[in-house]
């Protein structure tokens, strides 16, 4: 299997990296490590999650606060979001 990061992801991580990084530089490291910890897991094993919200997706809550949104096509895993928990997805437009 081959992990891709969407730019969407990408910039949902650097996001939050920033944002916890400005109180708690060690925490977002922390944290960074967890994604890319669960993200080798998907790659590894990428039915091991929840089917996500969205059909076709698949769900991996990495922090209790944090879930990395992906696909499986083929022999392809894209990671296409990562998500606050709170935060509404999908959106309701």
């Amino acid at each position: 299997m081959k992990l891709l990061w969407h730019p969407l992801a990408i910039a949902d991580r650097e996001c939050i990296m920033d944002f916890i990084a400005r109180d708690k530089p060690s925490a977002a490291l922390a944290l960074d490590e967890n994604f890319e910890s669960h993200a080798s897991r998907i790659e590894a094993n990428p039915y091991l999650y929840r089917r996500g919200r969205v059909p076709g997706t698949r769900e991996a809550v990495v922090h209790p606060n944090y879930v990395m949104v992906y696909r499986v096509h083929g022999e392809t895993i894209t990671i296409f979001r990562v998500l606050h928990a709170a935060q509404r997805w999908p959106s309701a437009e």
